[in-house]
């Protein structure tokens, strides 16, 4: 393996990356719809599983929204969906007119126990009793929450995270014996949401460059006085939903546990944390308020070399060895080889897929057999901890594809196909990253990191 050295990081004066979202949203075709519910069906055959029962909530719907196309706001929904493609969608009041709408033929049920507090529940059957028309009792039935388990300690086959009072009905009406956990038919190892096609990668790419586009009119707008608010509303755009809380928060964070930006004014010294994801990406930088070293308080002005330096070196070391066919172990192994987790304290896994949601599933863990996979996203979360120094971040996104792959995406999406071999040809010039073939960027900040967030210097590899 290649030798990363923590001295060949250095600040350079560069060209900034250009935006380049189109500002068109992809939608995902009806094609790639009806291949996402054969995928499913063939996984439901193999396990022998009657019915899918996929609940969702505005919060943890993307399994639901998967075949569904859309999230049920504000209630709870449950989309039921038997291996002959009989479905319904069981709906509270407000989101039964939203049936029709579906990517997928579904029968309304109505369900007033999934409305908002104290709206109508004049219904005259019971919960048991409205599931009972959804056709699953007797059935061997799969329940999809959110969240594949992985616990060393519990049956992870009967942890569910799904209302009890949902439960409680099927367990009377097809027993528990019958129902099983199978969240991971989506996420998790070979889940089918895991490895996109061409058009899911245009949709996905379209939220990654948009957040990589708003991070960059951030980073440019940063200055003495500006306020973590002003900051904020430059994050958040379009009316595009955000994945997670959008952060703009200058020194101190969570005063009285607040996790919003507040009228807080940028003051120099500053430790500054910038975070903005959408769908199919998020971006997140990290830094000082200072236009050099030499502006901060003596004892953090070694911060590039102690934090920054070896930061971005496992960020270069974690694009240019992830390839298809690699294992989770083996990138854990790098990345704990080149920031030694004993020293640098990270805990989470070094690099996780996304996709709808911001955080999907991860191969990437101690001792990991998975493997990457063409079609993954990824996104290159590190996060260090230094005592004494503020944090580091230049989180972005990529997709993993091989020679075939790539081939279709430059035939079906051709100007999304040269976005991207613009910004890998920006990333291997201007930073010194040299990308793994198998790696396409799904914006055009990949890896771009300021660590002096008053000045315009940016780190890059010195190969002199």
């Amino acid at each position: 393996m290649k030798k990363y050295n923590y001295e060949d990081a250095v600040l350079k004066e560069i060209p900034e990356p250009e935006k380049d979202c189109t500002l068109i949203p992809v939608d995902i075709s009806d094609k790639t719809i009806e291949q996402r519910k054969q995928k499913i069906i063939e996984k439901m055959n193999q396990r022998k599983i009657d019915v899918l029962l996929i609940y969702a909530d505005l919060e943890h719907g993307n399994n639901f929204e998967y075949l569904v196309g859309f999230l049920p706001r504000f209630e709870e929904a449950l989309l039921v969906f038997h291996k002959d493609q009989k479905a319904y969608l069981v709906m509270g009041n407000e989101n039964l007119n939203k049936v029709s709408k579906a990517r997928l033929q579904c029968e309304a049920i109505h369900a007033p126990y999934f409305s908002l507090p104290n709206q109508p529940m004049n219904n005259t059957k019971s919960f048991k009793d409205i599931m009972k028309e959804t056709d699953i009792e007797n059935k061997r039935i799969g329940v999809v929450g959110w969240k594949n388990f992985t616990s060393l300690y519990e049956d992870n086959r009967q942890l569910y995270d799904i209302p009890v009072f949902i439960m409680d009905a099927l367990i009377e009406l097809c027993g528990k014996e019958n129902i099983t956990n199978q969240t991971d038919i989506f996420i998790g190892e070979n889940g089918v949401r895991t490895i996109n096609e061409p058009d899911e990668i245009a949709h996905y790419e379209f939220g990654a460059s948009l957040a990589s586009d708003c991070m960059l009119d951030a980073l440019n707008a940063l200055q003495e006085g500006v306020t973590e608010m002003e900051i904020g509303d430059i994050l958040s755009r379009y009316g595009q939903r955000n994945s997670v809380v959008t952060i703009a928060a200058f020194g101190q964070r969570f005063i009285k546990g607040n996790m919003y930006p507040t009228q807080r004014e940028l003051q120099l010294k500053d430790t500054v944390s910038l975070t903005v994801g959408y769908k199919g990406g998020l971006s997140s930088r990290a830094g000082y308020a200072v236009h050099s070293s030499s502006e901060l308080d003596e004892d953090v002005q070694d911060y590039m070399h102690k934090v920054c330096a070896p930061y971005f070196i496992a960020i270069t070391a974690w694009l240019e060895n992830i390839h298809v066919g690699m294992t989770g172990k083996e990138m854990y192994d790098l990345i704990n080889d080149v920031l030694p987790q004993e020293k640098y304290h990270w805990t989470l896994c070094p690099g996780h897929l996304t996709a709808d949601e911001e955080w999907l599933s991860s191969p990437i863990y101690e001792n990991s057999h998975e493997l990457i996979q063409s079609g993954m996203l990824l996104q290159s979360d590190i996060i260090p901890s230094v005592e004494g120094y503020g944090g580091v971040s230049a989180e972005s996104t990529i997709c993993i594809a091989d020679i075939k792959l790539r081939e279709k995406i430059k035939e079906q999406h051709p100007e999304m196909y040269q976005r991207m071999m613009k910004r890998r040809n920006y990333i291997i010039k201007n930073l010194g990253i040299q990308l793994h073939e198998d790696v396409l960027p799904m914006c055009s900040t990949l890896a771009y990191m300021r660590p002096f967030m008053l000045s315009k210097q940016a780190i890059t590899i010195n190969h002199e």
